[in-house]
């Protein structure tokens, strides 16, 4: 399953997310596709103020930010479910 990191250049809380999501996505066999919301006006005004923000490519189910670990676990493990 792919994973979308919604996020921007210069954004240190994309690099934290970053840092926590990319060991869980191998335990879960999911892909992460980064998405820079820069390059389009309509994702500026829906995560311009929320990134990072996790989202799946099968659900509409979004994880935004702040997360740790464990949210991100729960949200693989439901995803993983489907």
């Amino acid at each position: 399953m792919r994973i979308y990191l919604y996020t921007t250049a210069g954004c240190h809380l994309c690099d934290l997310a970053r840092a926590i999501v990319w060991p869980l996505l191998v335990k879960h066999d999911f892909r992460l596709l980064e998405i820079e919301i820069a390059d389009d006006d309509d994702l500026i005004s829906r995560y311009g103020v929320r990134i990072p923000v996790l989202a799946s490519s099968m659900t509409a189910r979004e994880l935004n930010w702040p997360f740790t670990v464990s949210d991100i676990e729960a949200f693989f493990s439901d995803l993983a479910s489907l």
